[in-house]
């Protein structure tokens, strides 16, 4: 089967994932980490790709980048071959490294651009590891940091200083991104994201809204990828009326 073109970006940045074949750990040890986040400093440079923000978990990678040219192919390839050679040969091993292509997608918006980097950073706390803020192989503390390859003046731009950086990324939220596998969207997915985005226990609460709080809410829920089936199923409210919102 051919391979299907990726998509391009309009605005050039990107979130790619990379992950070990068969949920191969990739890092061991510290210096493990290190070397990989020198080979994101060593290929920016050489690709001209900005490093937005990245986190460096066991056995994957999330990565936000910006590439005004034909998108971060060669500058992915060049650290997976050059992290495998080393990973295979300090822990004398054999064969692929990684899953397959890396994944990617576009980011165009500014408001996805937010979710996406929040996304990123909050890989740790929503493995319980620890809060973003604690994390060792991340970007996090590299933010607003003139001295860094990481380049985060986009999201400066967006956000704001330290403190209000602090606070967006640390806040409460249901973001979805891209992953390697995605989750299967059942009605228990579809609970816990009603208490998420909504703040309720039980969807059923909606039909003793105000009609426009009502139809805000369902509104919500369908952009947080529930069906209608499930809104219809899960709050009591009648189709026609979801399907209308």
């Amino acid at each position: 089967m051919a391979r299907q073109a990726r998509k391009q970006s309009l605005s050039g940045f990107f979130h790619v994932i990379v992950r070990g074949v068969g949920k191969q750990i990739l890092f061991e040890e510290e210096t493990d980490y290190i070397y990989y986040v020198s080979l994101l400093k060593q290929y920016s440079e050489e690709e001209k790709v900005s490093v937005n923000a990245y986190c460096l978990m066991e056995n994957h990678v999330h990565l936000l980048l910006r590439d005004t040219g034909d998108g971060p192919a060669q500058f992915m390839k060049k650290i997976g071959v050059s992290y495998a050679a080393y990973y295979n040969k300090k822990y004398d091993r054999t064969g692929h490294l990684f899953q397959d292509r890396y994944k990617s997608e576009p980011v165009e918006t500014k408001e996805y651009l937010l979710t996406v980097f929040r996304y990123i950073l909050n890989n740790p706390a929503a493995a319980g590891i620890c809060p973003a803020s604690e994390y060792l192989w991340s970007s996090y503390r590299k933010y607003d940091d003139p001295l860094s390859f990481v380049d985060s003046k986009p999201l400066c731009r967006l956000i704001g200083d330290w403190e209000h950086y602090a606070a967006y990324v640390s806040k409460k939220n249901c973001d979805q991104c891209m992953e390697y596998t995605s989750r299967k969207k059942d009605d228990e997915w579809a609970k816990e994201t009603i208490k998420c985005v909504l703040g309720l226990n039980s969807g059923t609460a909606l039909k003793d809204y105000e009609k426009s709080l009502r139809d805000e809410a369902l509104r919500k829920l369908k952009q947080a990828g529930l069906s209608n089936r499930q809104i219809e199923r899960l709050t009591g409210i009648g189709r026609s009326i979801v399907q209308k919102v």
